[in-house]
């Protein structure tokens, strides 16, 4: 699996397997953010996946002073630190398949196994649901049939981004892939959204470009809790229709 390692300013760098949206592309570089974090330096800042990217913070004075570049210029050892990760959990070495220890998450190999399962219930009606008449008729298909294909599958979580906690789910059936709008409109939170092969769920009320075909009353973010986000990359989402009856029962919204 080729890659291309870029400078992110003087202070990041970043490790990219293509622009594709591709859960064994994920999964790799899932594996490598989870061999950085054991194997973390003094004045690391962050580790942060993508679709396919993984990218490491970091503050180069931290890094300097801590003499574990061995008088290597800070980026470079950063860039030479990713690829040992890349190297060392490819696919047949053994690391990309090994958990962590106790207490720890498991690597992206094992998060493909391992990873948890989502049940979330989403109301596809009236105004939960602005953009799914619009949907269908540009795939033409009728309303039941869109929301028949969105509950069929079962998504990764690709990454988190965008807003605390909006997790980016795929891939959808080729059959809902509309573009994104023009321009974004106000979406509520809760509010799931189909874009390209992707679906997702606005965890906050937020401007969005995605086609809103069904909202959840199942909160994403909690800054209370800990953590305060639900969805972890790895996980898996299923969804199920409920009526707005439901929807306001769970949520305690009326409209």
């Amino acid at each position: 699996m080729p890659y291309t390692l870029f400078p992110l300013g003087d202070s990041a760098v970043t490790l990219d397997l293509g622009p594709v949206i591709d859960e064994h592309h994920n999964i790799r570089v899932q594996a490598i953010h989870d061999w950085l974090q054991r194997h973390g330096f003094p004045g690391i800042l962050d580790v942060i996946v993508a679709y396919s990217s993984v990218s490491v913070f970091y503050d180069p004075a931290v890094v300097r002073a801590s003499g574990v570049t061995g008088g290597q210029r800070t980026g470079v050892w950063v860039e030479e630190l990713l690829v040992r990760g890349w190297e060392e959990t490819e696919p047949g070495t053994g690391a990309a398949l090994r958990p962590g220890p106790a207490g720890t998450p498991a690597d992206g190999g094992a998060r493909q196994q391992s990873g948890r399962c989502f049940r979330i219930p989403v109301c596809y009606e009236g105004v939960y649901a602005p953009d799914l008449a619009e949907v269908a008729r540009q795939q033409h298909l009728s309303v039941p049939e869109v929301i028949g294909l969105h509950t069929a599958g079962i998504y990764r979580v690709y990454m988190i981004g965008f807003l605390p906690g909006f997790p980016y789910l795929g891939t959808v059936d080729p059959r809902l892939e509309v573009p994104r709008k023009q321009r974004p409109v106000p979406v509520a939170a809760g509010g799931v959204g189909v874009a390209g092969k992707q679906t997702g769920i606005y965890p906050l009320n937020s401007p969005g470009g995605w086609s809103i075909i069904g909202r959840t009353p199942v909160r994403l973010f909690d800054p209370a809790t800990d953590p305060p986000v639900r969805l972890q990359t790895g996980d898996r989402v299923e969804f199920y229709p409920i009526p707005a009856e439901e929807f306001h029962r769970v949520s305690g919204f009326s409209g």
